[in-house]
This record gives structure tokens, sequence and C-alpha cells, in this order.
């Protein structure tokens, strides 16, 4: 698999979790991972239930088979002093830009700036070795921006290195680009089997493709599970409604006969999402992209979930052979 794993998706379709479980998945068996966050939420601290996240690489869990996660919150401000000092040795000078407010003004009113530099830090991390040779991270994951902003984000790095047509910034943003356009970089989408989650996914691949930016799988999260289909609940709404009655009443429950209708109600409720969730399918499926499912947890996603959920990828995408 690459070894930069961005994960997108639209707002309130779970991309954080689905990052952070990917992040799990792919350090199984002695793995390394580095899970990176670039937009200030603190997300990935709340899912693992530890103190906010600062900016420095730390260990956050361990794997199935003693791989370890590491997480990182990407502060804007500090990568570019990171930055300043690694280009221009700028030391004291830098720190007293900071004071000045420059390096606020930077990556506060020039964006561009900002997503240079988150994208940066994570390629550079992709990129890190050992002393001995071997990478420092087996993978890293991006809880990246939403779908609506993925590739702009991404692609910002090819705009500046057109604006600046030589020196280091040139050169850094090069760099940045040739890993993310790479097969090193999969941008995975995270949605629910809904229409306006699905149109996004659609358009953010089209949008991917026309950019030249790998496009990775379609991960459908919060997947309910399928109970009755349409010609049960025909059958029961015509035929059985005494039978249901009598079922319930056998079961202990007073006044069967008033509950009848409204689990009917509900049952044909439940067909009708089914049969929405199938059309979406279907409009998936046209996107010529792998679709894999994730399970919705009916008691919210704790810690002991978050391994649930990782061990559900490791097997539909087959990370263990990583």
């Amino acid at each position: 698999m690459s070894r930069l794993q961005v994960v997108s998706g639209k707002g309130g379709t779970g991309k954080t979790t689905v990052a952070a479980a990917l992040a799990l998945a792919l350090a199984t068996e002695g793995r390394r991972t580095l899970l990176v966050e670039v937009e200030g939420r603190q997300g990935i601290a709340q899912l693992f239930e530890t103190e906010a996240l600062p900016y420095e690489e730390r260990k956050i869990a361990v794997a199935p088979g003693g791989g370890e996660v590491y997480a990182l919150a990407i502060d804007a401000e500090r990568a570019l002093m990171d930055y300043l000092q690694m280009f221009y040795k700028l030391g004291a000078a830098g720190r007293a830009l900071k004071k000045l407010g420059a390096i606020d003004f930077a990556t506060t009113v020039a964006p561009g700036v900002r997503d240079v530099l988150l994208t940066g830090k994570a390629c550079e991390a992709v990129r890190r070795k050992e002393k001995n040779g071997p990478f420092v991270y087996d993978h890293i994951v991006m809880d990246a921006p939403p779908t609506g902003r993925i590739t702009r984000f991404l692609n910002v790095n090819d705009e500046v290195a057109g604006l600046a047509r030589m020196g280091p910034i040139h050169s850094q943003a090069q760099a940045v680009m040739r890993v993310l356009k790479s097969p090193e970089t999969a941008v995975h989408l995270v949605t629910l089997l809904e229409e306006m989650p699905v149109q996004e996914t659609a358009d953010g691949i089209a949008e991917l493709r026309a950019a030249e930016l790998p496009v990775g799988n379609v991960i459908v999260n919060m997947v309910r599970p399928h109970l009755l289909d349409e010609d049960a609940v025909r059958a029961a709404a015509g035929d059985h409604r005494d039978d249901i009655a009598r079922a319930l009443a056998a079961a202990g429950v007073s006044h069967p006969g008033e509950l009848v209708g409204p689990l009917i109600d509900q049952a044909t409720e439940h067909t009708q999402r089914v049969e929405l969730e199938l059309e979406q399918r279907e409009v998936l499926a046209k996107l010529q992209v792998p679709t894999y499912e994730l399970p919705l947890l009916g008691e919210g996603v704790d810690l002991a979930g978050l391994y649930h959920l990782a061990k559900e990828l490791r097997r539909n995408l087959g990370v263990n052979d990583a």
C-alpha cells in the first residue's frame, strides 16, 4: 500500500474516525504509523482518549502485533518556523519575526502558504529515514480537509512551484508534489449511503483525477444492517397484523394491538431507506473506484470501537500484506 494515506470526506461522514482506524490497521504486526491532523480540531486526541496533541510526534496507541501509532497535530505557525530554519537558517531572526506577528500574518492572510506548510510537513515525514537507512514510519495517515477542499489543499504546491521559478521555495514545492502525485500517495474519500455525501464524493474524485492526484478507495462509513425486505413488510402490513399482535402478546407486551401499526410504519421506513441506499451503491459503483464498507457502531465510537473498525479495515483492505 502507499506510504502516505490521505483521508478526506464530507463533514459528518466520520473521516477522522476512519483515518484513526486506518492508522491502527496499518500499524499491525510491528509496523509504525504516524497519524497527522491538519485542521487544528484535536479530533485525534478525543478518539484516542488522550490529552490535546502538541506540535510533536507522540505515541498514542499500540496496534495488534505490537505496532505503534504516533500522532502529530501540525501547527502552521510552528511549521513555518521549521521551514525558515531549515532553508534560511534564520534562528533568532525567525523568532523575532514571530514576535512581530509576521508568522501569524503569513499563515492566516495567505491560506495557500498555510496549506504548503501542512502538506510539506506530512511529506517530510514520508521521506524521513533512520540513520541506518529504513524509513522512520512505515505509513503516514493524514486526516485531511473535507472533500470540497481536498484537491486545492493537495495541489497548492503545484501552484507555488509555478509562481516561484527557482530557489528553496520552488525546490520544496516540487519535492512535495513528487510525493503527492506518485504511487507513494493514495487519497481515500469517506462517504455515507446518502445522496449529498455520495454526490460530493463523485465530484471530489473527478477533481482529484483532473489534477492528476492518486485516488485510493471510497470507504462507506456507518453502514446499517438490512433487516427486512419490501416483500416482508408488505406481507406484514397486509395479512399478518393479527399474527404480529399475537406474537407480541406471547412475549409479554401489553396492549400489543396498539403497537402493530407503529411497528409496521418503522419497518416501512427501514425498507425505504434500504432502497435509497441501494441507489447510492449503484452511483458509487459507476465511479470505478474500489469501495469498502464499515458498520455503524450503535453505541458510538469509543477506543474499543476504533480497534473494531481497524480490524474491519485490515480485513477489507488487505493491509496485512502492506
